[in-house]
């Protein structure tokens, strides 16, 4: 099963500490990672940033909510406890423990006020907007305006020229490392222009090893018999490896016949080349930059 929302994660969670005994987050992940039946994929699941798994940032923000709405109490670094009122909201809400309970105890939206976060207007808000933390929120914001940008990179791709086309795919190399200087590699992308082969290009610096290229900017899907010549023209130059780049998709019998052959050929699609001018800041600029951050638990220890 996927990881639960942090809401339908807060009364296992509070289940698990109603022991009365001391407990470390890590120890709750585990725990609870067993009880609900989560599968080592699902409790390795990573937050688009790769920086924190989805199970640990999810209970972090129920254990957050737990300590606003005093259900649980620290009692040393990284260590907590359920306090009195947490028993009593486990005896009296057996089946669900949300957002909408927690509105309903003392001193909570005073807290949440404090930490300047915006409480939902009802109970149903609170299910409907605050299934995903805060942290999942803004990297899904972010997801869909990076979805956005590519779609209209892609537009633009295919509204050019193919000249600017081919320097497109010239910057992009060179930001990945391939080619040597910029000037190296544009002289040696559109160089061949013959037998199915649009350019060769160095794989390192040093030019231990050659990549041959083929760039279109189509519309059409790019299907299997393109891939066959293209196959076809690195044997003729004895080439090992290739690169097929189009503005285009490329069809399932394309993408089954380049994984089986002997050559190594990679396919990249209009999506992933935008994708990848993204990564590498080819055609874009950055318009604002956000930081994250989260509390320093070894500047609080004041036993250190």
């Amino acid at each position: 099963m996927a990881v639960p929302d942090f809401q339908s994660l807060m009364r296992p969670l509070l289940e698990y500490i109603g022991d009365g005994r001391e407990h470390t987050m890590m120890e709750c992940k585990q725990a609870l990672a067993e009880r609900l039946g989560l599968s080592k994929e699902d409790t390795d699941e990573l937050l688009p940033s790769g920086r924190q798994t989805v199970l640990l940032n999810r209970l972090h923000w129920a254990k957050s909510h737990f300590r606003m709405a005093g259900l649980l109490e620290s009692t040393g670094r990284g260590v907590f406890r359920i306090t009195d009122r947490g028993r009593t909201v486990l005896k009296t809400h057996p089946n669900r423990v949300d957002l909408r309970i927690l509105r309903q105890q003392p001193g909570y939206e005073e807290a949440r006020a404090s930490k300047k976060e915006k409480a939902p207007a009802s109970a149903e808000d609170a299910d409907r907007d605050l299934a995903l933390t805060p942290e999942e929120t803004i990297e899904e914001a972010h997801q869909k305006l990076r979805t956005s940008l590519a779609d209209e990179l892609l537009v633009r791709l295919k509204a050019s020229s193919p000249s600017f086309f081919e320097r497109v795919v010239v910057e992009l190399l060179v930001r990945m490392g391939y080619g040597g200087s910029r000037r190296d590699a544009g002289e040696a992308i559109g160089k061949s222009g013959d037998e199915g082969i649009d350019g060769i290009i160095k794989e390192d610096r040093l030019g231990l090893d050659t990549i041959y290229l083929q760039a279109k900017r189509w519309e059409n899907t790019v299907g299997r018999p393109e891939i066959q010549k293209f196959a076809g023209a690195l044997q003729g130059f004895r080439a090992r490896k290739g690169i097929f780049i189009t503005t285009a998709d490329f069809s399932g019998e394309a993408r089954e016949y380049a994984g089986r052959i002997d050559s190594k050929i990679v396919l990249i699609d209009g999506r992933q080349l935008c994708s990848l001018m993204l990564d590498f800041g080819i055609g874009v600029s950055t318009v604002a930059t956000y930081e994250v951050k989260k509390v320093d638990n070894d500047y609080f220890d004041e036993g250190a």
